[in-house]
């Protein structure tokens, strides 16, 4: 370590120069990383939803497709317009109720039950499909290629139009999360060190380190876009004590070293002996995110515990030397320590520490309850605007044609006409579905096969498959849209126990399945790999399940809040929320429990040691705390993304309550265990204590 030490003194320009160079690769991998906008890719592959998916796009050349509205236009500029979409690349079709009419047969010639599903009043439904997948960047394209085509009589729905209002909703925000996550977090670091330039090189550092996370993601082929949003924000919040901590360890190392080097490269040997333990227990914790079958888990984890690993080494290596660099200015602008010492705070946590143990216990209880009963939301268009294209073409759907979702049958060719039609009539009977269609209702209804147009059989026909196209009034990611699918496998299995129902409503229902495992397992997962390294770090058995027990109590505080103000979260936050409050905030309780550790080995009573290690650690803890809440509170507060904001405020109040938790209930509970811990704990003999 001391070698180490020694090469980063010794070549600090050169570290600084080839740290700036490093950026211009980094920044082309941040530019060259795809996003994607569609959380339901990340479901699991094996799954039957998305086998019809990808039957969908390889059979039916329908990856995607969009219920279009128009209103007031004739049918001569309808058929230009269809005309004008087919150009459109990826764009495989174009159908409206012209498609069976032309332009000389009236409409009214239809059968009734036809006629109203697909026109109404002064509007008319136009079907797109696209060749590639929702998601699909050519997708997308062609979504915007139609609303530039188009104008305000057309409006473009579907999963790709919410997925392209998403991308540039996000895209229009995603500089103001940065701005006002670090001018939120200069504020407090301002105020907690003691020099007005060491915030801005601190900032600095880890700015770089945060280019060099996101640049190196393009190893990992796209990102998702909550990722892309949080991971910034998250890796400032989290790292940002690292930094601290080298700073005030080379600080106080000047005051016994007349050369600065020689002082730098003391505090780089103990800064990387004491932040080491901490920053495993926040890679382990976002990595336990890995263990998600909703391999979002492992996109956010990944690249969070990345970033970790790479803020930890540009502390150690980067900034050092952006400190010895401007030694001089930073010596120029230092000032009076702003922040107070806490005494009150101190001698409360010791002073009460039964009355705060009693409290934790009653609390206990109905936090672990309440927690469990927070709702949680599923629907992911939730935070478009009213002003955009996707949210005022489902408006429209719904006012107009009372339709809320679609979902596809997917029938095995050779299962007969009559079934299908069987199928379709029980289909019908179903609470909720307001339209069953397919080729052979069509001919049922007195549209023989031969007056359909071929792209239009195309549409529901293969030479593998059938398709059966129903529509709800049901919305997606709703009690009664998942209960309705249930009914309809039901039926569906009667006829073709090879068909597969696809489509936004199932992926949905799927995701809800999938996440209420992943919320299970990640957790325990999480508990389990901190667990381990708390044991190897402090020595102990007692300790890691005391330590972890008081991170879960505000875990459950946190995530229990929502539910007394009835306040649903989005079901990403429900599952990664208390790994990611875990592991970062798991530090703040290991500094408290290392310091009084070391107080107890030196023969000092409990009361004694724990008044010590609050001493020494309470100002470090709320700097931290404050640090990882200034670094997410502003994001969550000028979002208007719910997913992201959600996220941010709940990483901002769980680092809050964390410290709170660490700074009054830990010393209680170390008081109160302390015969236990002593004798659970290495280090510890008969007549030491």
């Amino acid at each position: 370590m001391e070698k180490l030490g020694n090469f980063i003194c010794k070549n600090k320009w050169l570290i600084v120069i080839i740290s700036f160079i490093l950026l211009i690769p980094s920044a082309i991998g941040y530019f060259a990383t795809r996003v994607n906008y569609d959380i339901l890719v990340y479901l699991p592959s094996d799954i039957e939803t998305l086998k019809g998916e990808h039957i969908l796009t390889d059979d039916f050349h329908m990856g995607a497709f969009s219920i279009t509205i128009v209103e007031n236009m004739a049918n001569q500029d309808l058929i230009k317009l269809e005309n004008d979409f087919r150009k459109i690349k990826g764009v495989t079709n174009v159908i409206s109720i012209n498609d069976l009419t032309g332009t000389s047969i009236p409409v009214e010639v239809l059968p009734k039950e036809i006629k109203d599903k697909v026109a109404k009043g002064n509007t008319k439904l136009v079907l797109i499909t696209f060749e590639n997948s929702t998601s699909d960047d050519v997708t997308l394209n062609a979504v915007d290629e139609m609303r530039k085509i188009a104008d305000e009589r057309v409006k473009i729905g579907g999963m790709s139009a919410m997925v392209l209002d998403t991308k540039e909703l996000f895209n229009s925000q995603m500089l103001l999360y940065i701005v006002v996550a670090v001018i939120c977090c200069i504020f407090i670091l301002e105020i907690s060190l003691d020099s007005y330039l060491v915030p801005i090189l601190l900032i600095l550092n880890i700015g770089i380190a945060i280019i060099y996370n996101m640049g190196t993601n393009i190893f990992l082929g796209e990102i998702c876009y909550i990722t892309k949003a949080i991971a910034a924000v998250l890796q400032l919040g989290v790292t940002t004590d690292f930094s601290i901590f080298l700073y005030h360890k080379y600080e106080a190392a000047k005051e016994k070293e007349k050369n600065n080097d020689k002082a730098m490269s003391k505090a780089i040997k103990e800064t990387i002996t004491s932040v080491l333990g901490s920053s495993l227990t926040t890679i382990a914790g976002f990595l336990a995110l890995c263990t998600m079958q909703l391999t979002l888990g492992a996109d956010i984890g990944i690249v969070m515990a990345k970033g970790v690993l790479l803020g930890l080494i540009c502390v150690i290596i980067l900034f050092p030397a952006l400190l010895l660099v401007f030694d001089k200015q930073i010596e120029k602008t230092k000032h009076k320590n702003l922040l107070p010492e806490f005494k009150h705070i101190k001698s409360f946590a010791t002073k009460h520490y039964i009355t705060i143990f009693v409290i934790f216990i009653i609390l206990l209880v109905p936090s672990f309850i309440a927690q469990k009963k927070t709702p949680v939301y599923y629907k992911l268009d939730t935070s478009i605007p009213e002003n955009y294209g996707y949210t005022q073409a489902t408006k429209a759907l719904q006012e107009n044609y009372n339709m809320m979702s679609q979902s596809m049958i997917l029938v095995d060719k050779t299962v007969p006409n009559y079934k299908i039609n069987e199928m379709v009539k029980e289909l019908k009977e179903v609470k909720g579905i307001n339209a069953v269609i397919s080729a052979s209702t069509l001919s049922e209804l007195g549209i023989p096969e031969i007056a359909i147009p071929e792209n239009l059989r195309n549409i529901y026909q293969t030479d593998k498959y059938t398709m059966v196209i129903i529509s709800s009034i049901y919305d997606i990611a709703t009690d009664e849209l998942n209960e309705q699918l249930d009914i309809v496998n039901d039926i569906v299995d009667k006829y073709d126990e090879t068909a597969i129902v696809a489509g936004e409503g199932p992926l949905t229902k799927d995701l809800v399945t999938v996440t209420d495992i992943d919320l299970k397992n990640v957790n325990y997962t999480s508990i389990a790999v901190i667990f381990v390294i708390m044991l190897l770090i402090l020595k102990s058995i007692s300790l890691p399940i005391l330590l972890v027990s008081a991170i879960e109590f505000a875990i459950f505080i946190n995530i229990g809040i929502p539910y007394v103000t009835n306040s649903p979260i989005p079901f990403v936050a429900s599952i990664v929320i208390g790994t990611i409050q875990l592991g970062a905030t798991i530090d703040y309780a290991i500094l408290l429990t290392t310091k009084y550790l070391e107080e107890r080995k030196n023969k000092k009573d409990k009361m004694a040691a724990v008044k010590s290690a609050l001493d020494s650690s309470t100002t470090s803890i709320i700097v931290s705390g404050m640090c990882f809440f200034a670094a997410t509170f502003g994001v969550g507060v000028v979002s208007t993304i719910d997913m992201i904001g959600c996220l941010c405020t709940l990483m901002a109040r769980g680092a809050i309550i964390s410290m709170a938790v660490v700074i009054f209930v830990l010393p209680s509970i170390l008081i109160i265990f302390d015969k236990i811990i002593t004798k659970t704990t290495l280090g510890f003999k008969k007549g030491r204590i």
